[in-house]
């Protein structure tokens, strides 16, 4: 299993490049949008979201820039993990009892899981 990116919320496009950035010195992606459709599949807000990626070839960070929305930002942190086996890691989620979020993207399928104490994590295949 592998980290793949940590999902967190800024409250500003700003704040986010001195941050992640300056500071970090991670490099920034062209700001993209995240449906207010998909923002409300996977984080149950009614949304439009500004999302930037700041990552070198150690770390991933997803930042949604969360100025425009009156919401908890806790909403929005999450993992994404990388698993070997996607049915096989889906199939010991079913056995334990947690439930599986199915999210369509365009062609492809976005998995989402919570652990037990509302924890949200991304699920990709590697």
């Amino acid at each position: 299993m592998l980290l793949k990116h940590v999902g967190l919320a800024c409250r500003s496009e700003v704040n986010a490049d001195i941050f992640y950035r300056d500071l970090l010195g991670l490099n920034k992606s062209e700001p993209k949008a995240l449906s207010a459709d998909l923002s409300r599949a996977i984080f149950n807000i009614n949304a439009e979201l500004l999302m930037i990626n700041y990552m070198d070839e150690n770390i991933h960070f997803e930042i949604f820039v969360a100025d425009q929305v009156d919401m908890p930002r806790d909403l929005i942190a999450h993992q994404c993990l990388e698993v070997g086996d996607l049915p096989e890691f889906l199939d010991k989620c079913r056995g334990i009892g947690v439930e599986i979020a199915l999210i369509p993207k365009g062609d492809k399928t976005l998995t989402f899981i919570n652990d037990f104490d509302g924890n949200l994590f991304e699920i990709v295949s590697g």
